[in-house]
């Protein structure tokens, strides 16, 4: 959720910057504070400022790629993070300043701001070839961690003296016996299937797993920061072509483009000329100079955001 906007965990304002008037906010003994006054007063801070910005561009972006983010996938992002966080997930919010409304609509707006990038993103042939590179297709493996190498080679052992066809059944038989990953032991080491844009596993993990065929395992113990690992690929259908995994590749080249200012900026400027934004305070009509400013209406090319 990095991107060029502010996020609303910094700015629970509760004040609509259009249509103020004369209503009262707050009172004091040394006199009232009107919507007005707090108007003109917000609209000359930076946080004002940053939030309209958001005001406007969610109006845009709601206006031309509304319909293709359904309530379903703001809804599956945000039990992700719910499950991420636990227990923990209420306090994380709290702390932040922010309602589980608040993170919903984020949400949204991040969404919607990545379907602006698929619109308004040219990408290349050698770029897809670049992502190919470093591509892996999604794998399923089990593994096995224990504190000692020792451990570790003996498990190696008795996969070895093991026939094929009962290799899985011998590998979940030790992982319940011998594993102290209490995540995993009990489903026979089984992890969630993953692929090279993974950034929950260790890299000295994945890139052990990523050379394995199906139905084979490590035959020496892959030593992580959490100790010995005896890996066994489950799945993996192979690496393929490029013209195989274009939907991939791509994916994986626009989550990269989020993360890109250069990009970012690019598609913000097209999106909010195309919405026709007027600014009628003059107090702020330079508000989005910064993007308006730029003249070419073309697609970007993903190019320009290969690192």
């Amino acid at each position: 959720m990095k991107k060029w906007f502010i996020a609303f965990a910094g700015l629970l304002l509760t004040v609509t910057l259009a249509g103020c008037g004369n209503k009262t906010v707050a009172t004091t003994n040394g006199g009232k504070i009107t919507e007005s006054q707090y108007y003109s007063s917000l609209k000359g801070t930076s946080s004002g400022k940053q939030v309209l910005q958001q005001m406007i561009l969610n109006k845009v972006l709601e206006k031309q790629y509304g319909d293709k983010v359904k309530k379903s996938e703001v809804t599956k992002q945000f039990n992700k993070y719910k499950a991420q966080y636990g227990s923990s997930f209420s306090s994380v919010l709290s702390q932040s300043g922010m309602t589980q409304s608040g993170l919903k609509t984020e949400i949204r707006s991040n969404l919607l701001l990545k379907e602006a990038v698929k619109d308004n993103v040219t990408i290349s042939d050698a770029q897809l070839k670049k992502q190919f590179k470093s591509y892996e297709p999604e794998v399923t493996v089990a593994h096995i961690l224990v504190s000692k190498k020792s451990t570790a080679d003996s498990i190696i052992k008795d996969l070895k003296g093991t026939k094929k066809s009962d290799l899985t059944s011998e590998f979940t038989k030790l992982a319940k016996k011998d594993s102290t990953d209490t995540a995993t032991k009990n489903k026979g080491g089984k992890l969630s299937a993953f692929d090279s844009t993974d950034t929950s596993l260790d890299a000295t993990f994945k890139k052990a797993a990523f050379k394995l065929q199906t139905n084979e395992y490590t035959t020496t113990p892959v030593k992580t920061q959490y100790g010995y690992h005896v890996i066994l690929m489950l799945k993996n259908p192979g690496k393929g072509t490029v013209n195989q995994h274009k939907a991939e590749l791509k994916s994986q080249i626009i989550d990269s483009d989020m993360n890109d200012s250069t990009v970012l900026h690019n598609v913000v400027a097209k999106v909010l000329k195309k919405g026709n934004v007027s600014i009628k305070d003059n107090d702020l009509k330079n508000i989005l100079s910064d993007y308006l400013a730029s003249s070419s209406s073309s697609k970007t090319s993903a190019s320009s955001s290969s690192k």
